[in-house]
């Protein structure tokens, strides 16, 4: 395999600047033909990197317009109509924040995880925080951040959310427009992401995303031991980060590399057990709450799994279906990685072993979507590609809050038929997304980003520019 250049591409085909930085209007089809409106594409000559309005800059701007459109004003009916079902569903602005807040005890004094079951049950709490520690842990800050006591303190925890979570959302942008490195405009995608600002509020999930964007980073800055940590902690908000090891894995394997993904596992593992520890010893059955869920849960909602129940064709025991679908869908993508004719990029297998999880997974609630979001910014940066998927996102965002309404109004709500296309536009859509991206694995010179044969991978870390040292038998030449 041949090692990567750092020279500049400066010919007439080429979408850099003369400095290198890729420009989306000459790199992306559908930037170039929204550019006309503007002027036209900008010139080879044109140096971002001097203006005070830098790609990162007005990424920024962009994301925080889009939260106050769709994460502040088109929610804005839910809490002046008091949280009500009808509202919450039939108005598309529900939030588990508001539920919750007295639901599991934090406007009550319970401490996540440490507040044993008695004393829920004497608070009149339902039952005990579902989430891993560190969702837990923010719930509980949150709570604190404002003073109790006043008129509607369900409306300022979820005030305080939004705060919380714009703030991760936008360090997501930073994060990502600097692991692109040379493209630093592909965060865009991120920032001008209406179906992440609309589920942006709905729960906890920006922090394991900000967590992992920031592994992602740190990794293509070859500090794995920095990238293992916030793999570590952001497996300790939401499950899914853990899923990268797999893909740096293989990566290692295929390069010789093994050492620094060790590494990184090794203070993954580090920094989840310390964050985790404590709660185990004083308290495991709350603790465990989260684990316990997941096993036990039955088909949930917007999953392959309640569709088939939803139509009389359900599957028993569940578990072992689901577990079985995971594992054949990570080999596939751990197969991909190993045969691919060219080395596949980092986020490319980022991006499908966490599109396979989703998948498979017992259930699929809309605001997972934003785990995807910035892995797809940066496997696959195309904006017909990336709107074609969150049409399918938008689709099914709607579709899973008018279904649900038939808890608040049935003859209002979403029919089972109706409900059922929502769903599988959000299959489609993933499934277009991560189809495309297997076909650039397959065939680099379809890939944005190696396309014009300057870069290989900038995600990469110690990977970007390595021949590879081991090939699997029968693997393509």
């Amino acid at each position: 395999m041949t090692t990567q250049t750092t020279r500049p591409a400066t010919d007439a085909a080429s979408p850099r600047t003369s400095e290198g930085w890729v420009l989306p209007s000459l790199d992306d089809p559908v930037v170039r033909t929204a550019s006309t409106a503007l002027g036209g594409p900008a010139g080879r000559r044109l140096r971002p990197v001097r203006r005070w309005w830098t790609p990162v800059r007005v990424c920024l701007l962009v994301a925080a317009l889009v939260v106050v459109v769709f994460s502040v004003g088109a929610k804005h009916s839910c809490p002046a109509g008091g949280w009500s079902q009808n509202v919450n569903y039939f108005h598309l602005c529900y939030s588990d924040a508001p539920a919750l807040y007295s639901a599991r005890g934090l406007d009550r004094g319970v401490v996540p995880y440490l507040t044993s079951a008695a004393t829920l049950a004497q608070k009149g709490v339902e039952s005990p925080v579902e989430y891993p520690v560190l969702t837990g842990l923010l719930m509980w800050v949150e709570a604190h951040l404002f003073p109790k006591g006043g008129k509607d303190p369900a409306t300022t925890f979820y005030d305080v959310n939004v705060i919380v979570e714009a703030a991760f959302l936008l360090g997501t942008v930073v994060l990502t427009a600097l692991t692109a490195r040379r493209r630093p405009w592909d965060a865009m995608l991120v920032a001008l992401c209406p179906a992440a600002a609309l589920t942006l509020t709905i729960n906890w999930d920006m922090l394991a995303v900000v967590l992992l964007a920031g592994a992602m980073y740190a990794w293509a800055r070859e500090r794995p031991a920095l990238a293992g940590v916030l793999l570590g902690l952001g497996t300790a908000a939401k499950l899914y980060p853990v899923l990268l090891l797999l893909p740096l894995l293989c990566l290692g394997w295929r390069t010789g590399k093994l050492r620094p993904v060790a590494e990184a596992a090794g203070w993954a593992a580090l920094a989840w057990v310390n964050v985790n520890i404590i709660f185990i010893v004083a308290n495991f059955d709350g603790w465990f709450e989260f684990y316990r869920l997941s096993q036990q849960r039955p088909a949930g909602f917007s999953s392959i799994w309640y569709l088939l129940q939803l139509h009389g064709n359900g599957l028993t025991p569940l578990n072992p279906w689901a577990s079985g679908l995971t594992l054949v869908l990570l080999g596939a993508v751990a197969g991909l990685a190993l045969l691919a004719p060219r080395r596949p990029r980092f986020a490319q297998l980022a991006f499908l072993v966490v599109a396979a999880f989703l998948l498979a997974n017992k259930v699929y609630s809309p605001q997972y979507l934003l785990w995807l979001v910035p892995l797809a910014a940066l496997a696959r940066p195309r904006w017909r590609d990336f709107w074609i998927w969150q049409a399918g996102e938008l689709l099914h965002f709607a579709g899973i809050w008018l279904y649900l309404g038939q808890y608040a109004n049935a003859n209002r709500a979403l029919g089972d038929t109706a409900y059922t296309w929502t769903v599988l536009a959000h299959i489609a859509g993933t499934l277009w997304l991560a189809g495309v991206i297997v076909r650039d694995v397959l065939d680099p010179a379809l890939d944005p980003v190696r396309a014009d044969g300057i870069d290989d991978d900038p995600t990469g870390g110690v990977f970007d520019g390595a021949p590879d040292v081991r090939r699997l038998a029968g693997a393509p030449a």
